[in-house]
């Protein structure tokens, strides 16, 4: 199976680079599922109804969230009728919304995506080892689906790569989000699972984590909050992970880091391109 994750949308510059690239990708590299984080893709903060459905159009299977998914406070209403939009699913119990699913592709696949949250200098939420451990175990690969994919939005590379070892020949993808900077660590666990720390963002890099540099730096300096962040409008790098799994055993057998446009040098997955 051909799944690709894209990086944390950032704003209108994030927002356009996928809609525009999306589309193509999905027939070039024929893929079979897309899970896209969206949790800053409106304005830099969370997701509208409207902007989620775009994405679905797209292309995007499934939408994750993270620490800003409820941002946008519409997202309270609609994530409860929206299926494919996931927040994470160590939020507290009642939260509105579903942290795990599973979705059926094109080809009659089946794939479990689950989104967790970290808890290191994070907000103090539900163990995510332990519902971690309760999504595998319920649907476990090969039995309970064809391929999985977990979204560690998470602050620390250690907790995440903690997930992913903990993970390791049970999922087909482990990836993190959340820190909008790509990491160069991608690549198949002893046990056949595809591992990153973090897809990076979609959205523009002459920025600070993608928003305009002044604030941020003002609020460095003098360390008291002043104009609102606002998302940086230049041209959008798409960053994320392409990976490719064993029909039979839904472990990956292939991994590339995904970068198009924009700021950063460039990278494909050259196995889906011969």
């Amino acid at each position: 199976m051909r799944l690709l994750f894209v990086g944390d949308i950032v704003g209108r510059a994030g927002r356009g680079k996928l809609l525009a690239e999306l589309p193509v990708l999905r027939q070039a590299w024929r893929l079979d599922f897309v899970v896209v984080n969206a949790e800053n893709a409106a304005g830099g903060f969370g997701i509208t109804e409207s902007i989620c459905e775009e994405f679905l159009g797209a292309g995007a299977d499934c939408i994750t969230l993270g620490n800003h998914g409820f941002d946008q406070r519409e997202a309270l209403v609609f994530i409860e009728r929206q299926p494919r939009l996931l927040r994470p699913i160590n939020f507290p119990p009642g939260t509105p919304g579903r942290g795990a699913n599973v979705f059926e592709t094109g080809g009659g696949a089946k794939v479990l995506v689950v989104n967790i949250m970290g808890r290191v200098f994070m907000d103090p939420l539900d163990d995510p080892f332990a519902a971690l451990e309760r999504e595998l175990g319920t649907c476990p690969l090969e039995t309970g689906c064809d391929a999985s994919i977990i979204d560690v939005h998470a602050e620390t590379t250690s907790e995440k790569q903690a997930l992913g070892s903990v993970a390791d020949g049970r999922a087909t993808l482990v990836v993190g989000t959340h820190t909008h900077v790509p990491t160069s660590d991608h690549r198949i666990l002893p046990g056949g699972t595809a591992y990153l720390s973090d897809a990076g963002m979609t959205g523009d890099y002459d920025s600070i984590i993608g928003m305009e540099k002044e604030e941020p730096i003002r609020r460095f300096i003098r360390k008291v909050p002043g104009a609102r962040f606002e998302p940086a409008m230049g041209a959008a790098t798409l960053c994320g992970i392409a990976v490719e799994s064993d029909d039979r055993t839904g472990l990956a057998v292939r991994i590339a880091p995904v970068r198009l446009g924009g700021q950063l040098s460039g990278a494909r997955p050259e196995f889906w391109e011969e």
